[in-house]
C-alpha cells in the first residue's frame, strides 16, 4: 500500500481541479468545481486560490446567471508559460510547443534514420527541434515551464533511465540528464503508452470516466490504466506491457523473442504478417518503413470493398477483440480506448469488427459496463501527452506551491492579527 503524505493527496486534489478546466474550455466558478470534482467547497477555494498565486488561473468576470450574489468566474491564463511535448518515435520526433491551455504554437518533425541511432543522436534532434520550436515562436526559454519526453520501451520515470528499447540497443541510458543539458529545461521522461493515457485523462475520454483503458496501437502495442482517475504506473512504472503477453500458444515469434505475443498480431508489422499470408505478392507488401502508406493504403482499399483489405481487417480485428477481452474481464473499466496509428487509419471498421469479436471473449457483467471507442484525440495524442508530463511536473514543484502557501499563510495571519487589535 502507497502512504500518501498531506501534500501528496494536495497534489492530487489539484490535478483533479484543474483537469476540469481541460475538460471543457470555458470559466467556470468554484461552486461548479465543487460539484464536478467531489471535493468541499471549501478545499476548491484554497485550491483555486493557489493556483491564482502561482499564475495558472485568472479570474474573468462574474457570473450572476443563477440569481443570488454573482460568482467569480475562473480560467486558465494560457500565457503563464509554455510547454514542450516531444514523441521519439521508431522513425522520426515530432516536437511541439504549447501554452499552458495545450494551444499548440508550433510544431517539427526530424526523419529518425535507424542506421544513426543512438542516444546522443536522439538527444541532438529533441534539442535541435525544441530550438527550432522556440525560435519560430519568439519564445524565451524562461518562459519554458518543462520539457515532457516521450521514448519507446521501459521507462525507469523517477531516475529519468530508458531501461529498454524495443527499437535500438539501448540499455540503462541516462536519458533525462543528457537531455537536461542539451535543453537547459525542467526535464520529465516516460514513454508513449503513458503518454497517450495521460492525454487521454487530461484532454479526452478520461476527462468523463474514473476507470479506463486505452490501448495503444502502432509498432509497439500497450495499454494504459486509469483507475480511479489516476494513472496507474506499477511498482516500477512498466505496466501496460500488455503487447507482450501471449495470445496465441506457438505462434508468431514477437520481436521481444517470444511467441504469440499480442503485438505479433495487432501492430503494424503483424498487420503486415496478415497480409502476407493472405496475399503473397499484395503491392502494399513493398512498402517499407512507410507506416502510414501502409495502413492508409489498407484503409483506401477497405474502403472500396476490396476483399484482401477487409480480411486483413477482420482477422486483426477478431485478434484484438480477444486480447482487449482479457483487459475488460481484469479491469472492468467503464471505457476502452483504441487510440494511435492504427485506430486512426483504420478507424470505424476496425472498431465495429473489435467490438463484434469482443463480446465473444467477455464477461457478461464488465462487457455491460464498458463502452469501447476510438480516441478523440488529434494525432498528437503522444506529444500532448509528454506535454502534460510537463505540466504535471510543473503543479507538483513544491519550491513554488510551498512557497505560495508560506505567503498565504503569513497573510492570513497578518490579517487575523489586525483584526485583532481593532
Amino acid at each position: 500500500m502507497v502512504n500518501l503524505s498531506a501534500q501528496d493527496i494536495r497534489c492530487l486534489n489539484r490535478f483533479e481541479v484543474l483537469r476540469r478546466f481541460y475538460a471543457a474550455p470555458h470559466a467556470r466558478t468554484r461552486q461548479d468545481l465543487a460539484a464536478k470534482t467531489g471535493l468541499s467547497f471549501a478545499t476548491v477555494a484554497n485550491l483555486t486560490a493557489e493556483l491564482i498565486d502561482t499564475g495558472v488561473l485568472v479570474e474573468t468576470g462574474r457570473d450572476g446567471s443563477g440569481g443570488g450574489r454573482p460568482r467569480s468566474l475562473l480560467a486558465l491564463n494560457a500565457d503563464r508559460g509554455t510547454l514542450v511535448g516531444v514523441d521519439v518515435a521508431e522513425t522520426s520526433v515530432r516536437t511541439e510547443l504549447f501554452d499552458l491551455a495545450l494551444g499548440e504554437l508550433a510544431v517539427d518533425e526530424r526523419p529518425l534514420v535507424s542506421a544513426a541511432v543512438t542516444p546522443e543522436h536522439v538527444v541532438e534532434l529533441i534539442g535541435a527541434g525544441v530550438d527550432a520550436v522556440l525560435h519560430s515562436t519568439g519564445t524565451p526559454r524562461d518562459h519554458v515551464l518543462g520539457a515532457g519526453i516521450s521514448v519507446p520501451g521501459l521507462v525507469e520515470r523517477e531516475r529519468g533511465v530508458s531501461t529498454y528499447s524495443p527499437y535500438w540497443a539501448w540499455q540503462d541510458v541516462p536519458m533525462r540528464d543528457m537531455l537536461a543539458e542539451r535543453l537547459s529545461l525542467p526535464v520529465h521522461l516516460d514513454n508513449p503508452l503513458k503518454a497517450s493515457t495521460l492525454a487521454e485523462m487530461w484532454f479526452g475520454a478520461g476527462r468523463e470516466v474514473d476507470d479506463l483503458v486505452v490501448v495503444t496501437l502502432r509498432s509497439g502495442v500497450g495499454a494504459g490504466f486509469a483507475l480511479g482517475g489516476t494513472l496507474y504506473r506499477g511498482s516500477t512504472n512498466s505496466a501496460g506491457e500488455w503487447g507482450h503477453t501471449c495470445l496465441v500458444f506457438g505462434g508468431r515469434t514477437c520481436r521481444c523473442g517470444n511467441l504469440g505475443c499480442v503485438e505479433a498480431y495487432v501492430g503494424v508489422p503483424g498487420i503486415v504478417e496478415t497480409l502476407r499470408a493472405i496475399s503473397p505478392g499484395d503491392p502494399l507488401l513493398s512498402v517499407r518503413n512507410q507506416e502510414e502508406r501502409l495502413l492508409g493504403g489498407l484503409a483506401a482499399r477497405a474502403a472500396d470493398q476490396d476483399p484482401v483489405a477487409m480480411e486483413v481487417i477482420r482477422q486483426t480485428a477478431a485478434y484484438l477483440g480477444a486480447a482487449v477481452g482479457n483487459l475488460v474481464n481484469l479491469f472492468n473499466p467503464q471505457a476502452l480506448i483504441l487510440a494511435n496509428q492504427v485506430a486512426d487509419h483504420l478507424g470505424e471498421r476496425l472498431l465495429a469488427e473489435t467490438r463484434a469479436a469482443l463480446a465473444d471473449h467477455t464477461l457478461a457483467q464488465p462487457l455491460r459496463a464498458v463502452t469501447l471507442r476510438l480516441s478523440s484525440l488529434p494525432h498528437d495524442a503522444v506529444s500532448r501527452g509528454a506535454a502534460a508530463f510537463a505540466l504535471e511536473g510543473f503543479l507538483k514543484d513544491r519550491d513554488l506551491f510551498g512557497s505560495v502557501s508560506r505567503a498565504r499563510g503569513a497573510r492570513a495571519r497578518a490579517k487575523a492579527g489586525t483584526a485583532d487589535e481593532e
